[in-house]
């Protein structure tokens, strides 16, 4: 992992580039994501099917694509964690539905909004080297609790198992064995095989994220969650084997683009974090990947001060924050931008990954700064309704026609004014 420290010369240079590092605009990803969604647009089926030859090394016919069928239901033990944190997001979504509203404003008019479902979402679900079961209980779940109809699931093949049950419990009406770059393309733009779908909701890694990014607007797009982020913000009071084992769990995912900081204002703590990283990683399983992601968005700071360090957490607006630091509540309130905060040593990011409610589909390079994680209500449309009587509207006519003059828009005012004569 590579360290920056609050006395070197450039500091506040290296932090802004390490800070800046990001795999969503990276020109070679882009170009090669460009070429795939291009040809899915071109050949449809015969694209997917290529495609999904060439990166995921599995020969199916476009027919094969769609599974159908029941799930298996997995061991006891798995089954029993599914229930749970399908209980726990679905009750979280339900305190976060909009609910249709209206007022009066002040000239007498009815004015307010109603929320419809949106009638058929894409959910993608990474799987590759880590099929992520909980991924689709934390997106398809709130799909089905806005009461969206059709909500469809793509993953790479073979779609395990256990993800495929998860799915079925969630609410997924239709599950492809489809991953990367041209399942977002497939969604997208439709095929002959697969119909398009009106917004695209999941993470992925970078090839998935700038996929969403180059398709946003022939489709709606959630956020740009791309390989996972963790930063956590320590004190002299942190336990630094906590501190390790939370940065290994969040480097693990394989992708090699992930990013795990640690922000400490203690020399000490700093020193035996990394002694404790290098003590867990041998017991890891996946190992080679995590080394990978240490190497390569591994960052410990060392910082003269809480204040320092606060600030550059919102720098960094990582994806996942945890507050290993004395008064942590007091803390969060300065943290404007991050997806997602756990607080104190007994809050580890594996319960938002796992367990807690929120969903686990967050922002990250940067965007945490402006956008927010996922939730239910973004699988609900918005729109305004308003309703005037003759009384309503003979009060707004002179602001109608003050705006119309103003703007040269004689139709607009006249479109009002003729229905008193």
């Amino acid at each position: 992992m590579k360290t920056l420290r609050y006395d070197q010369p450039d500091f506040d240079h290296a932090v802004a580039e390490a800070c800046a590092a990001s795999s969503l605009f990276d020109p070679k990803i882009e170009e090669c994501v460009r070429a795939i969604i291009d040809d899915v647009r071109a050949r449809g089926d015969e694209a997917l099917v290529d495609l999904t030859e060439r990166f995921d090394k599995v020969r199916l016919m476009a027919s094969e694509f769609r599974v159908a069928g029941k799930a298996s239901k997995p061991n006891p033990d798995l089954a029993r964690a599914i229930a749970v944190t399908h209980k726990n997001v679905a009750a979280f979504a339900k305190r976060s539905l909009r609910k249709d509203w209206s007022m009066r404003n002040s000239q007498g008019a009815r004015v307010g909004e109603k929320f419809d479902p949106l009638q058929r979402v894409g959910i993608y679900v990474p799987g590759g080297t880590a099929p992520l079961v909980s991924t689709v209980l934390m997106t398809a779940t709130l799909a089905k609790v806005a009461g969206c109809p059709e909500i469809v699931v793509c993953s790479p093949p073979p779609i395990n198992p256990a993800l495929l049950y998860a799915a079925r419990v969630a609410g997924a009406t239709e599950v492809y064995q489809l991953g990367g770059a041209q399942a977002i393309a497939a969604l997208a733009l439709g095929t002959q095989s697969i119909k398009r779908v009106v917004k695209i909701f999941g993470p992925g890694n970078a090839y998935v994220t700038v996929a969403k990014k180059l398709l946003f607007g022939r489709v709606g797009i959630d956020l740009l969650p791309g390989p996972s982020e963790l930063l956590v913000l320590a004190d002299n009071t942190a336990e630094p084997a906590f501190i390790a084992a939370d940065l290994l769990a969040q480097a693990e995912h394989g992708s090699g683009f992930e990013r795990v900081w640690l922000v400490t204002t203690s020399e000490k703590v700093l020193a035996a974090t990394q002694t404790e990283i290098q003590k867990q990683i041998h017991r890891l399983k996946r190992d080679e990947f995590v080394r990978r992601t240490l190497d390569r968005g591994g960052v410990c700071v060392l910082a003269k001060d809480l204040v320092q360090a606060i600030a550059i957490t919102n720098q960094f607006a990582p994806e996942h924050c945890e507050l290993m630091v004395k008064n942590a509540p007091k803390v969060l309130r300065a943290i404007r931008t991050a997806g997602a905060i756990f607080l104190g040593p007994w809050t580890p990011t594996v319960v938002g990954d796992y367990l807690a409610g929120p969903s686990h589909e967050l922002p990250t390079d940067g965007a945490g700064a402006a956008f927010a994680g996922l939730t239910v209500d973004q699988f609900q449309r918005r729109t305004s309704v308003i309703e005037l009587s003759r009384t309503a509207l003979a009060k707004s006519l002179p602001t109608l026609e003050a705006f119309g003059e103003v703007e040269g828009l004689d139709a607009h005012a006249a479109s009002a004014r003729v229905r008193f004569r």
